[in-house]
Order: structure tokens, then C-alpha cells, then sequence
């Protein structure tokens, strides 16, 4: 508890651990399972429950609530966790949800993401690093979204949907299908319409990876077969790491199909 600040207005039930550091503002409430890292802050009326590991560096906004019990009604109660990684923004009445049984048991958010007002993200979900979800994005039980993807305001992402590294939500979209790395989704029912191109060309993607993905998003599109024999085909035509990171994406296990291109 070594340079802990805590309101006198805060509520830490006995047995949270609250790491160096730490502030926790006004009208907070830290559950007795709850762990906080160093250095976090809770800025004021933030409220944290359950089995729920947040690291280092985190800020949380007011009236977001973490480690609150699943919306699913085959929840009884079971004893399951919420871990957050580090240097996360979690921004005013964003909601993440514990895992449940059927799920794993765990929902997991990494390091350096931006979860802006009133985004949701609920049980079981994966979530990778420097993810933003934008103002009121929601994410579905057992979603998995991959490093670097940003989802747009209003959307949301359907159950057990996968979302690959480096892909692209635009606003007010709906995605019910797997997303290729790399992808741009847009249209309100979630059309892939291309390549994350501006995100590639910030991240300084080479310019023969980036023309290597177009040739791939060609096959992909007019090649003969099905969209897993496409993709399999992707193996002989390029020998870019990104390519072969949307074949692996393609070819893994999925509870869903894909969205293909149009």
C-alpha cells in the first residue's frame, strides 16, 4: 500500500490488493477479489468486482464498470476472472464483463488499447494489444480480436467472431463473420471491402508486403475453389509474413465463416 491515494469517499472491501502508486478517486468501489497495479488510476465513481486483475499504468474513466457478472443467462454464479494488461485507456461507462464456465472461464484485454465512452466488451472475449474500440462498440461473449485493430463507432461484433491482427471496423457496422487480417469491413450489415491499406502504410509496411497483400486480396477474390482453398493456394504464390499471416488466420479453427470479399 506504499504511496496509495485513496479518497475517504472510496469503498475497498477487505482483501483487494492495490499495487504502488495507485490512486483511487472519488466514489470508487474495489471489490475484495479485486488486484490493481502500480500506478493505476481510477479517476472517480468507478466501480470494480469479481476476480479481476488490472496491471500497471491503467487509467479508468468514471462510471466504468469492470468484472461485473456476464449478460448470459447460463451464468450461475461460478467463480471466474477478468485480467487487463497494462497502460490501458478505459474511457467513461465502458463495461467488461468476467468470463463464464462454458467459455473458459476468463475474458482477457492486453496491453495499450483505447476503449472509448460506453464501448462494451463481454465475457470470455480476447482482445490483443493497441486495440481501439471507438464510442459505443460492443463486442459479443467469446469474440477474439487480434493486435491492432480498431472497431468503429456503433458496431458490433457478433459471438465467437474473429477479428484479425491489423484489421479495420468502420462505424456503425455489424460483423456476424470471421475478418482477415488486415481487412477494411464496412456497410452496416459487414462487407470486406479491401485492404487496411492507411493503417499499413502507417505502421511502414514495405512497399512489396503491401503489394504482395493486394495480389493475396485478388486471389482471395476471383480465385478458383473455396475461400479455404484460396488461401491454401497463398502458400506457393508469396513468401510475405504478412500473407502467410492471413492464411494461417484462414485455415485455423473457427466457429464462424468468413466474410469474403465482394
Amino acid at each position: 500500500m506504499a504511496n496509495v491515494n485513496i479518497h475517504h469517499s472510496a469503498i475497498i472491501e477487505d482483501g483487494a490488493e492495490i499495487g504502488e502508486g495507485t490512486s483511487v478517486g472519488p466514489f470508487c468501489f474495489v471489490g475484495s477479489k479485486v488486484r490493481l497495479g502500480q500506478n493505476v488510476e481510477l479517476k472517480s465513481h468507478v466501480v470494480i468486482k469479481g476476480h479481476t486483475h488490472l496491471g500497471d499504468e491503467n487509467t479508468v474513466f468514471p462510471f466504468a464498470v469492470l468484472g461485473e457478472i456476464p449478460q448470459d443467462k447460463k451464468f450461475n454464479g461460478e467463480s471466474t476472472s477478468l485480467k487487463i494488461g497494462n497502460r490501458n485507456q478505459i474511457r467513461e461507462h465502458v463495461t467488461i464483463n468476467v468470463g463464464t464456465k462454458g467459455g473458459g472461464g476468463i475474458t482477457k484485454v492486453g496491453n495499450d488499447g483505447l476503449f472509448m465512452a460506453g464501448c462494451h466488451i463481454a465475457h470470455d472475449s480476447q482482445v490483443g494489444d493497441n486495440v481501439i474500440l471507438v464510442n459505443n462498440a460492443a463486442l459479443a461473449g467469446h469474440c477474439v480480436i487480434e493486435d491492432n485493430v480498431i472497431v468503429g463507432g456503433l458496431s458490433g461484433v457478433h459471438q465467437f467472431v474473429r477479428v484479425g491482427e491489423g484489421a479495420i471496423i468502420g462505424a456503425v457496422t455489424m460483423v456476424t463473420n470471421d475478418v482477415i487480417p488486415y481487412g477494411l469491413v464496412q456497410a452496416p450489415r459487414g462487407e470486406l471491402d479491401g485492404l487496411n491499406l492507411v493503417g499499413l502504410k502507417r505502421k511502414g509496411v514495405a512497399r512489396a508486403d503491401i503489394m504482395a497483400l493486394r495480389a493475396a486480396f485478388q486471389t482471395l477474390s476471383q480465385g478458383e475453389g473455396t475461400f479455404q482453398d484460396r488461401a491454401q493456394k497463398l502458400t506457393d504464390d508469396s513468401d510475405s509474413k504478412y500473407v502467410e499471416k492471413i492464411v494461417s488466420f484462414v485455415l485455423g479453427h473457427s466457429d464462424r465463416s468468413f466474410l469474403t470479399p465482394r
